[in-house]
């Protein structure tokens, strides 16, 4: 297990082998969850959203109008 300690100004050093394990590089953003039992789970923000555009093809002679994916009719 790792440990790191909290400054005065809030900040903390990420330990040396979770950042090689996530990758993490300077600029890695970290994004942080409070679980309703109190756990803290800290993510490594490695990939954007953007970064998957186009990762999808439609299936080819099937076409779908927006008013037919609407859930509620």
């Amino acid at each position: 297990m790792s440990e790191s300690t909290l400054t005065a100004k809030g900040q903390t050093t990420v330990p040396a082998d979770i950042r090689g394990f996530v990758d993490a590089k300077p600029g890695t953003r970290l994004v942080w969850s409070v679980m309703p039992d109190g756990t803290i789970i800290v993510r490594a923000k490695t990939r954007s959203i953007l970064d998957m555009a186009g990762m999808l093809k439609a299936p080819k002679g099937k076409r779908v109008r927006i008013d037919q994916m609407n859930p509620w009719r």
